[in-house]
Order: C-alpha cells, then structure tokens, then sequence
C-alpha cells in the first residue's frame, strides 16, 4: 500500500478554527491530521470530528520536557504518561517528542547517555499500548539553534541502544536538508528505525513544491521500502492571508497528487 499524507492542521491552517482546518482536509480526501499540543486541543471535539468525518489522527506531540537533562526525567515521564493516555483515546499511533536544548558545561556524550537512558524508561510505560514514541532531530542552523539532537545518525545510533520497538525517530525531511543532505539514503537505509515523516519545501518551509527538494522522487523512494506509515506536511503556505484558505487549499491539492 502507498505511504499516506497527513495535514499539520497547526502549520497548514494556523490561526484556523479547528473544525474549519479538520473538514478541509476531508473535502481535499486526505485520510488523516496531525497536530502538535494534544492538550491544547478539545480532544472530544477532535475526536468527534474525525469519527464523522472518517479521518485518522497521525501524530501529535508529547511534552516539551528535556531528555538530556535527567533533573527533569521524572516530569518528562509525567507528562509521557497523559499523552499516551490522550493518544489512546484518539486511535493516534504516533507520539513525537523533542528532546531538548544541549546543555552548555556537560559533555556530549553524558546528555546522549541521559537521552538513552530516558527513553529506556519511557518504553516501559510505552510497552503494550500501541503507541510509538518518535524522537525528532531538528535543524540549528535555520529554525532551532540550541537543540540538541541535529543529525538522523545520531538519532538513529540512539534508536539501536534504546532497542524497543516502541521508540522510534520521526524523519522531518526539511529538517535533514539542512542538517545532512542526502534525505533519500538516509532515510530509507534506516527505515525500520522511523515511525513518522514531516515534509515542506526548503528553503521557507513552504509548500512542497516550492524549493530544492524533489518530493516526487522522495515519495517513490519511500514507497519502494517496508514502511508503511505517514508523512505529515508540515508547512506554512507561503501566501497565506488571513481569513483565506485559498493557499491553503491549492498547496494541499497540488500535494494531494504527489501519492495518489
């Protein structure tokens, strides 16, 4: 089967009301959303939407808590615990997570050591509920200087010492242009260890079609692996104007013809 599209409904449509951005992505026969803060959402309405309108949930986010400073594991776990929890009730199999801001006057290697170690402790909580935790390395040169967890090697290399199945990366293409390069063999060499896809146009994180990556190519490269999972777009129209999703909905229509 053909890897599947999901809409960021926070990027794509933001600063749409809720039920505005879930039925166009049903009118424009996307089968699932996305979106980052589950607990900044009405979960029911959500859910009720989605059940109406026959969408799936892709992903949403686990909290904003640190990985790689063990001070605040027990918090980061806490709020692991809700999400897997909001997960659940969404039918959502995918929880993304950040890991954090590298923490200046300790090595490396000791906050990988507590990124492990965290995510160890988390795959406890994660073990039979059907829910994957996705750790996501973003880029530092454009959008988050300061992270921790840039390049997928690393990513990945983490993945293999957690070793449960349970814990997974998310493989934001944008992201990895900038960091790495070379998206196609990257990522299909690793596929087994990624659990979820972002994509946008780089540079701007725009549309699809706009910049240097050729998603064509990068979509028929992916179905030709085992994965079987989402790739969320995750974009901001580049001409979006307030209170006109006409942007919005010819960038998504355009896309919408990239997995068909």
């Amino acid at each position: 089967m053909p890897i599947q599209p999901s809409v960021c409904i926070d990027s794509v449509f933001e600063g749409v009301p809720l039920d505005v951005a879930v039925r166009q992505v049903a009118k424009l026969e996307y089968p699932a959303i996305e979106f980052w803060c589950w607990w900044e959402k009405d979960i029911d309405q959500v859910d009720q939407l989605c059940s109406e309108l026959k969408l799936s949930i892709a992903a949403t986010c686990t909290k904003f808590i640190s990985l790689v400073d063990p001070r605040v594991r027990s918090s980061y776990l806490a709020g692991l615990e809700e999400s897997i929890a909001a997960a659940r009730r969404l039918g959502c199999p995918t929880l993304i997570s950040q890991v954090g801001d590298f923490r200046e006057g300790v090595t490396r290697d000791e906050q990988f050591g507590s990124l492990v170690d965290g995510l160890r402790e988390a795959a406890k909580l994660l073990a039979g509920t059907g829910v994957t935790l996705a750790i996501e390395p973003l880029n530092e040169l454009v959008d988050h200087q300061g992270y921790f967890l840039i390049r997928s090697d690393e990513a990945f290399r983490c993945i293999e010492e957690v070793a449960s199945d349970n814990i997974k990366v998310t493989f934001d293409i944008y992201h990895q242009q900038i960091s790495e390069g070379n998206v196609i063999h990257n990522a299909t060499t690793h596929i087994n260890k990624i659990a979820h896809f972002h994509a946008a146009g780089n540079p701007g994180r725009n549309e699809l079609d706009r910049g240097e990556l050729n998603y064509a190519e990068i979509v028929k490269a992916l179905n030709a692996t085992s994965y079987d999972g989402y790739v969320g777009l995750e974009y901001w129209p580049l001409n979006a104007a307030p209170d006109d999703l006409t942007e919005a909905i010819s960038g998504l229509g355009r896309a919408r013809e990239l997995f068909s």
